[in-house]
C-alpha cells in the first residue's frame, strides 16, 4: 500500500502565515503538523512508498523538511511529487492533484489518501486494518455535532452496515452531524476509476466530490475518528490545536 499526502494548496485563508510557508509545514504543539500525520503512520504495517504532493511555490520547503526529517526520525522513502502550479489561480484540485501522482508515479496499488492539514489525535493503523479488512473503499468519518457546522464540510447517511447512502457536499440543510474528512483508502481497482472520473471532466477540487460520484458506482464503507480531529482551515483552529496538542 502508498501512501499520498495531499500538500499542494495555498491555504490563503491563513494570511500572512502561509504566504511563504505551506500550511502542513506550520507548528502545531512543537512540530510540524505534517509530522503529526506522519508519526500516527508509523505503526502502520506494510507501507509503501510515501508521496507528498505539494506545488511549485513550496517544493523547496518539503524537499528541505523531508531530508531532515528522514535523517534524524525515520526510515520512510518519501517522494515530493511538484504539480507545477504557482498560486491558488491555477492549482489543480485535490483531486487533480491525486491523478497527477497516480498518473505520473505510475500507483497501481491499493492507496492511501490524507490531506497534510488534518489532525489526529491517534494511530491511523486501525483504520488502515479495517479498509484492508473491507477491500473496498473507505472513508474516515467523524461526528461534528452541529448542523450548522457541517455546512462547512459534507454531510452523509449510511445504512446498517456503515455504508455510504447518501453523499452532499456543502449541505445547505443538512440532516445529519456526520462528516466525511480527507482521510480515504482506496484499493487498487478503485485507483483505475480515479481516471474516468477526471476523463469525464468532473470537479478537480474538494476530495469529496470523487466520494460523491463513486458511492452510487460501488460501495463506499466508513469509519469512525476515535477521539479528536482538526481540519486546519483558519488561525482559530490552529491555535486551539497548538493549545489541544501541547497539553
Amino acid at each position: 500500500m502508498q501512501v499520498l499526502i495531499l500538500a499542494a494548496g495555498y491555504a490563503t485563508r491563513l494570511y500572512p502565515l502561509t504566504l511563504n510557508q505551506p500550511k502542513p509545514l506550520l507548528p502545531v504543539a512543537g512540530k510540524p503538523m505534517l509530522e503529526h500525520i506522519i508519526d500516527h503512520l508509523a505503526t502502520v504495517k506494510d507501507l509503501g512508498e510515501m508521496f507528498i504532493v505539494t506545488n511549485q511555490k513550496f517544493v523547496s520547503h518539503f524537499t528541505e523538511w523531508s531530508e531532515k526529517y528522514r535523517r534524524e526520525k525515520t526510515a520512510f522513502d518519501f517522494k515530493i511529487v511538484n504539480d507545477g502550479t504557482t498560486s491558488d489561480a491555477d492549482k489543480l484540485g485535490a483531486i487533480g492533484d491525486i491523478h497527477l501522482v497516480i498518473t505520473k508515479e505510475n500507483v497501481k496499488g491499493d492507496l492511501l489518501v490524507v490531506a497534510g492539514d488534518n489532525l489526529f489525535d491517534s494511530s491511523l493503523a486501525p483504520f488502515v486494518e479495517f479498509a484492508r479488512a473491507k477491500k473496498t473503499t473507505v472513508l474516515a468519518v467523524y461526528d461534528v455535532g452541529d448542523l450548522e457546522q457541517i455546512k462547512k464540510y459534507n454531510s452523509i447517511t449510511l445504512d446498517e452496515n456503515g455504508a455510504i447512502t447518501f453523499f452532499e457536499e456543502k449541505p445547505k440543510n443538512p440532516t445529519s452531524t456526520l462528516t466525511g474528512i480527507a482521510l480515504y483508502y482506496f484499493p487498487a481497482d478503485i485507483v483505475s476509476l480515479i481516471h474516468t472520473y477526471i476523463a469525464e471532466g468532473n470537479n478537480p477540487d474538494q476530495p469529496g466530490r470523487l466520494i460523491q460520484w463513486l458511492y452510487p458506482r460501488v460501495p463506499v464503507h466508513t469509519w469512525r475518528v476515535p477521539g479528536r480531529w482538526f481540519d486546519i482551515g483558519s488561525k482559530e483552529t490552529l491555535e486551539e490545536a497548538d493549545r489541544i496538542f501541547g497539553q
